[in-house]
């Protein structure tokens, strides 16, 4: 039997195979999946929301008429959500809001009504004194360092005892008709009615803002998601966005429909429209909307980055002040008098409306559309309600549990968000 002896010429091991890698996660799941959730949870809760009072008001919901209420009556609390949405990115919050609404409306009365100054001059009168309540409450806590909360809880008591002391503790009116114009009326018609079946009555210029509408949020979309592909980012499945294209597009011209119907767009829309498109060009495209997630997502690092982090929040609370007087024009000229309550509660709507529209409580994360959408959830359940006649305490009680359900799925899309890291 002939041994083998050790092998002295170069070796000949055969390479280990590498240990199998976990298969990455597919398109819906992990982060993607999460991302998705989080950004389209809102809109599905909305839909739900609306289908639910739709069948239990008998279909009174969304006839051309209450659509158009709906819009009107939540003016006010959405150029609030605006402003707070953006508070609440940065990681602080608001709670002089409604009470600066009452504070302007009250200087607006002043001016226009007991003064005769023209309402132009008064408007404009009026939103720098909302900048100035804006620039003090922001020197406070930018500045001065003392907490947000606890400045606008102060700001909260001391603006509507300065409502109390302008208006003597009694309305103030009527406003003239082109302020009430702004916040009561509607855009005239320009190129006829249409006379066809569904669009029976509908104003056709209407129906074309709406059609440009539509091809601006498609061409919007579609070059977003160009983008983030052509750098390598991930990109939710095509036959997704094709879905979502198809039904914000429906939704969009649903409304517009209804209202070119009923009796035009209202001019407070076309205001708001252009607010929303401003902002969110603001925190899409703009530095000072980038260095505004920055601050909410990493204080620190947002400090050793170079951002101006306390002259941001200055700014910031400037903004919040000038949008609380917008609000403040906007619904005095809707009751057509300023009055010591005005604006009570507002406050805690527009906080549950940037809530309920994805903002996280920790600040970094929203969106000014997200905003205005939990707005609209909020005067969806006071317009349902109120329809099918439900007491004030049942309101609360559902408006009371859809916040708290908000913000439940902020922390559970965290969680999920962490796991799947």
């Amino acid at each position: 039997m002939t041994s083998v002896g050790p092998t002295t010429g170069p070796s000949t091991a055969v390479p280990v195979a590498p240990e199998p890698q976990a298969a990455a996660p597919d398109r819906f799941g992990g982060r993607l999946f999460t991302a998705n959730l989080r950004q389209n949870g809102i809109y599905i809760a909305f839909a739900l929301i609306i289908a639910l009072f739709e069948i239990l008001t008998h279909g009174d919901l969304l006839t051309p008429q209450n659509v158009s209420n709906l819009v009107v009556q939540n003016s006010y609390i959405l150029i609030l959500a605006i402003g707070m949405i953006l508070i609440i990115i940065s990681g602080h919050i608001d709670l002089s809001a409604g009470s600066v609404v009452a504070v302007t409306g009250a200087v607006s009365a002043v001016l226009m009504v007991n003064n005769n100054v023209p309402w132009p001059i008064a408007i404009l009168v009026t939103l720098l004194a909302g900048a100035a309540i804006g620039a003090w409450q922001g020197y406070w806590v930018a500045y001065f360092g003392i907490p947000a909360f606890i400045v606008t809880l102060a700001g909260m008591l001391v603006f509507r005892a300065l409502t109390m002391s302008v208006l003597g503790n009694q309305g103030i009116g009527p406003f003239p008709d082109e302020v009430r114009t702004i916040a009561n009326g509607f855009m005239p018609t320009y190129l006829g009615n249409i006379g066809l079946g569904p669009l029976d009555g509908a104003d056709l210029f209407t129906l074309l803002l709406g059609l440009a509408l539509v091809g601006g949020i498609i061409a919007t979309q579609w070059r977003g998601r160009a983008g983030r592909a052509r750098y390598g980012q991930a990109v939710e499945p095509f036959a997704l966005f094709i879905t979502k294209i198809v039904i914000a597009a429906f939704v969009v011209m649903f409304v517009i429909v209804q209202l070119a119907r009923f009796k035009n767009l209202p001019w407070v829309l076309v205001l708001l429209a252009v607010l929303v498109l401003g902002y969110s060009l603001l925190t899409n495209r703009a530095v000072f909307g980038r260095q505004i997630y920055a601050i909410g997502g990493n204080l620190n690092a947002a400090t050793l980055s170079g951002i101006k982090v306390k002259a941001v929040t200055f700014w910031l609370f400037v903004n919040m002040g000038v949008l609380a007087a917008v609000a403040g024009v906007v619904f005095a000229g809707r009751l057509n008098q300023a009055g010591p309550t005005a604006g009570d509660g507002f406050e805690l709507d527009a906080i549950a409306a940037a809530f309920i529209g994805g903002a996280a409580v920790q600040g970094g994360v929203g969106k000014v559309v997200g905003a205005i959408t939990g707005g609209l959830i909020m005067g969806v359940i006071n317009n349902g309600m109120s329809l099918i006649g439900a007491p004030t305490e049942q309101v609360m009680l559902f408006k009371g549990l859809v916040l708290l359900a908000a913000v439940a799925f902020d922390v559970f899309t965290k969680r999920r968000a962490g796991a799947a890291r």
